[in-house]
């Protein structure tokens, strides 16, 4: 069964909504805490540049996770 993709990414926009920065967020921090004991939101800056943009995701950690079984 394939997943049904309800819409398509925009390209070469100047600004990313908040709606989506805060999508971006919450994915980044589900994967970070499998590393980290996080400590609050995540935040995101995202910056025009010369070559594209800047993309900054900030995280507070408490510590950081032991990994018992480490995939190979």
């Amino acid at each position: 069964m394939r997943a049904h993709r309800t819409a398509a990414p925009a390209f070469e926009r100047e600004a990313m909504p908040e709606t989506e920065r805060t999508l971006l967020c919450r994915d980044v921090a589900a994967v970070a805490d499998e590393y980290f004991e996080l400590d609050g939101a995540a935040d995101a800056d995202v910056t025009r540049t010369t070559d594209g943009y800047s993309v900054c995701i900030l995280l507070h950690a408490r510590r950081i996770k032991y990994i018992k079984n480490i995939p190979r």
